[in-house]
């Protein structure tokens, strides 16, 4: 009895550690604020077409960013170490996330272990907070993750 009691009480637990570290650790309120800096390369144009942030193409449209593989946006040509980074697995977490857009360059030669590793993104949100704030706002506009 108690070893079940015990073992039920880990699985909760975990379950609920596993819950916390999907939700974002930033304020989104701040992050859409942050995302105006965002809007020159980038858009957030839902699956109907339905505009929530306009803005440039420079970059991939940020909708349903969350948990996508990295690369994978269908309708934007990417660098050819971004979709290398995508076939090794990366798929858009917060960590890799804040990381990336503080240095994408840096990012991506760190995750393909290649010094010869470039992103397209020259831009550079600068305080790593700003970061996690603008991951909270895309998770709160995008879709509900799957399940």
């Amino acid at each position: 009895m108690k070893l079940t009691i015990v073992a039920a009480f880990a699985a909760a637990t975990s379950a609920g550690a596993a819950f916390a570290q999907e939700q974002p650790t930033g304020d989104a309120e701040a992050g859409e604020k942050v995302f105006r800096q965002c809007r020159s390369c980038h858009m957030i144009t839902d699956a109907e077409g339905n505009d929530i942030q306009k803005g440039g193409k420079t970059g991939p449209n940020l909708y349903g960013v969350v948990g996508r593989t990295a690369g994978s946006y269908e309708d934007f040509r990417y660098s050819d170490d971004m979709v290398a980074a995508g076939e090794a697995g990366l798929v858009w977490n917060e960590a890799d996330f804040v990381t990336y857009v503080q240095d994408a360059t840096k990012f991506l030669r760190a995750y393909l272990d290649d010094s010869s590793a470039r992103g397209k993104m020259t831009y550079r949100v600068r305080k790593e907070e700003d970061a996690a704030d603008v991951w909270a706002y895309l998770a709160s506009v995008g879709p509900a993750p799957e399940s």
